[in-house]
């Protein structure tokens, strides 16, 4: 079972019910994942930028 780089947590990942494009949560500290492979297993951490530019865009209007 692979495990989270941010916290070391093991990911609960079933791999006959996930695909490529899935999103996966760690349990324990809440970082998302991506799943990009799925023989083997491959993950990519989600960026918060969209949520950052948002936040940025948000800002902007108040003044």
């Amino acid at each position: 079972m692979p495990s989270c780089p941010e916290c070391e947590n093991e990911l609960d990942i079933e791999l006959d019910e996930v695909e490529e494009g899935d999103v996966v949560a760690c349990a324990e500290c809440g970082t998302e994942y991506e799943i990009v492979g799925v023989e083997p297993l491959e993950l990519t951490r989600v960026d918060d930028e969209l949520d950052d530019e948002e936040e940025f865009f948000d800002e902007e209007d108040e003044e």
